[in-house]
């Protein structure tokens, strides 16, 4: 079984200003002269998990970690209700990507990460495939309209009991429409106890998603400092009220641009919130990736989809130097 690499340090790390009064949080690690590696976080949200840095080893990889727009030391951050979101879209995360790319003097760099990182990282690649060696993915998601009406509605239907909690958080004008962008609008509330009220109703029905898993654990979501929490639940409602801002279906429909990278997709079979058809579509669509279906895993993982990344990371470390 491999394991992961001893914890480490960053040996530089800084707020990028990216424009619109805000400044992205970014760290690098392991070997300055190594190959480039950029972890994009999920959530959308959730901040870069600084346990990333483990899947890659540091003699090799340059480990360049950051934070999304409004969230972890990103700032300023979306917990609080006066910041707006309004710059905070997906075509705004994609420069930002590539801002950071071009500041850290990166000519290109493999892509690694997963749920929405999976997203960003595909939409990332089809604006400057010129500037991705290879990718991982871990968890496919394009945020399709059927991805995100699957995830607040449809998998109700396995879990009608945390569901109907979900649903019922809601004004029961708003219960019988679209339950996010219901969320949306409480998440913007300026009343705090509105605000925070939804913010983890929200996350409690992200957490019975994952915690029914057969390897998933309660608290996934709802385990985070107050201002984490509305953060990750206020951006998410924004995202996947609006679809990403990505015309339904561009992702799989422009993966011809993605042809040369060479890419590893791994996906649990047993994930709930994102079913494997995602993957599937992706990978048909794109000859250069290679599909590895976790068959113990869901979205929250386990040792062999564990295994299955850090060989697809070891696999590429030689490769493009």
């Amino acid at each position: 079984m491999a394991e992961l690499f001893a914890p480490i340090e960053p040996y530089e790390h800084g707020l990028l200003d990216v424009g619109d009064g805000n400044r992205i949080y970014w760290e690098t690690s392991g070997n300055p002269e190594g190959k480039a590696a950029l972890c994009v976080h999920g959530g959308p949200g959730s901040g870069g998990r600084r346990g990333s840095r483990r899947m890659f080893d540091p003699e090799i990889y340059r480990i360049v970690v950051f934070d999304q727009r409004g969230c972890g030391e990103s700032r300023p951050h979306a917990s609080d209700p006066g910041v707006s979101l309004d710059a905070n879209t997906t075509d705004h995360l994609i420069a930002d990507m590539e801002r950071l790319r071009e500041h850290l003097n990166i000519e290109r760099w493999l892509l690694h990460g997963g749920s929405w990182g999976s997203t960003l990282i595909l939409a990332y690649a089809e604006r400057y495939p010129e500037r991705v060696r290879e990718v991982v993915i871990v968890g496919v998601t394009m945020t399709r309209p059927q991805e995100t009406g699957w995830l607040y509605r449809g998998v109700g239907r396995l879990l009608p009991g945390p569901w109907e909690a979900f649903r019922d958080a809601l004004p029961e004008a708003d219960r019988g429409g679209n339950l996010v962008a219901a969320y949306n609008q409480l998440l913007n509330s300026p009343d705090d106890a509105t605000r925070y009220k939804a913010a983890r109703d929200w996350c409690a029905w992200e957490d019975a998603v994952i915690a029914h898993e057969v390897l998933g654990h309660p608290g996934s979501y709802s385990d985070r400092a107050d201002d984490a929490l509305m953060a990750f639940a206020r951006i998410c409602a924004h995202y996947f009220a609006n679809d990403a801002w990505i015309e339904d279906g561009r992702l799989l429909r422009d993966a011809h641009r993605l042809a040369g990278i060479p890419a590893v997709l791994i996906h649990g079979r047993l994930d709930l919130g994102s079913p494997l058809t995602t993957a599937w579509e992706l990978s048909k669509a794109w000859p250069d990736a290679e599909l590895k279906v976790i068959d113990d895993s869901g979205h929250t993982g386990s040792r062999a989809m564990r295994d299955a990344t850090l060989e697809a990371i070891a696999r590429f470390s030689t490769s493009g130097r």
